[in-house]
């Protein structure tokens, strides 16, 4: 198959840090993914209705409008996988999160690699359960 011919992946990526937004975008553009970037919670989900992502990085500590708040919002309209990116302790974030329907959890700082595995087997999961229905 034609390589061109295959629509690229898109990623929304939401995240009050603009050099933590330039990093996932530098990182996941060389990994071909088309990327959407986000400082906030609301920006953040009128690109997930515009654009309609295929997967979602998501900062838990924002100003104004929480990552949990978004993750709440999001849920309420959208099943699309989200991934948690935050510096917050696992042990204080990661149960509201989990409640809310995150898919994964990300640390800060992390290691690009770490970012793109847990992205490309996010995907790939999703990929085998549409195969299967």
């Amino acid at each position: 198959m034609n390589k061109e011919a295959v629509k690229k992946l898109s990623i929304l990526a939401i995240d009050d840090e603009p050099m933590m937004l330039r990093l996932i975008k530098q990182i996941l553009e060389k990994d071909n993914f088309e990327v959407y970037l986000a400082s906030d919670g609301i920006s953040g989900l009128a690109i997930l209705e515009e654009k309609k992502p295929d997967l979602v990085l998501l900062d838990i500590m924002m100003p104004g409008m929480s990552g949990l708040e978004v993750l709440d919002k999001i849920r309420k309209t959208s099943d699309v996988p989200v991934i948690m990116v935050s510096a917050s302790p696992e042990r204080i974030s990661l149960e509201p999160a989990t409640d809310s329907g995150v898919d994964d959890y990300i640390t800060k700082p992390f290691y690009p690699a770490v970012l793109l595995a847990r992205v490309h087997a996010k995907l790939r999961r999703i990929e085998m359960e549409k195969a299967h229905k």
